[in-house]
């Protein structure tokens, strides 16, 4: 499992979008999960599992990076 808080926070977007292609590919290489806590709302959306969490309420939806 990869845990990874606020992985892309001091970066820029070409970075932060680099940061995550590496997670993604690295969880790929070796079969794991990824858990990303994040506040950077462009790179959301590249995941496949995505939860929200809103008022003490978990929300699930699917992410673009979703198969």
């Amino acid at each position: 499992m990869i845990l990874a808080d606020e992985p892309t926070a001091p970066l820029d977007s070409e970075r932060a979008l680099s940061v995550v292609r590496i997670l993604n590919e690295m969880a790929q290489q070796f079969r794991t999960a990824i858990i990303v806590v994040t506040h950077d709302e462009k790179i959301i959306p590249t995941f496949k599992r995505i939860y929200h969490i809103r008022d003490g309420k978990t929300f699930e939806e699917r992410g673009l990076g979703a198969a």
